[in-house]
């Protein structure tokens, strides 16, 4: 069922569910289908795994940078490895990006020092926050995968559909 053909055409099914997995890793928690769910667990653990295997890779390059006073600074810089990169990359072709919004009552200055050196809020969250969390509970549990919860919620009023919400535990 993870394949379902949820009565789309193939290129709509592909975006409703790359919709929904970008969704579910902004938000945490969405609700659908069952049908739907069990497509978006399949992807979402996917692209978890792939972040989680390739999060440590990181390689450090020295720059030289003029200051103010035209004086050439060396600067350690991090980028990312080639295992991550290509991680990143695989995973930007696949989800949405998602913006970074306001917070309630949040200054306009506030936001944007917050957000000056974010250009992709989703890969950040997904890289420095899921991919470590996953990563210690692998080696506490020695499991890999089950990132992913689905609790069906019963069936929908209009159309008797089974619904359930699919969160990341």
């Amino acid at each position: 069922m993870a394949n379902a053909k949820l009565n789309r055409p193939s290129k709509e099914k592909n975006s409703l569910i790359r919709g929904q997995v970008s969704d579910l890793l902004w938000f945490g928690k969405i609700e659908t289908t069952l049908a739907k769910a069990k497509s978006v667990r399949s992807k979402a653990e996917k692209i978890l795994t792939l972040a989680i295997n390739s999060y440590e890779d990181i390689a450090k390059v020295e720059k030289e940078i003029k200051d103010e006073k035209g004086v050439k600074v060396v600067k350690t810089v991090s980028n990312d490895g080639p295992k991550k990169l290509h991680a990143r990359r695989q995973i930007m072709a696949y989800l949405f990006d998602r913006q970074e919004q306001r917070k309630d009552k949040e200054s306009i200055e506030a936001f944007t020092a917050r957000t000056k050196d974010i250009n992709h809020p989703l890969l950040e969250k997904i890289f420095n926050v899921y991919a470590p969390k996953y990563a210690a509970r692998i080696k506490e549990v020695g499991q890999g995968g089950g990132y992913t919860q689905i609790i069906k919620m019963g069936n929908r009023r209009g159309d008797n559909a089974e619904v359930a919400i699919v969160k990341l535990i």
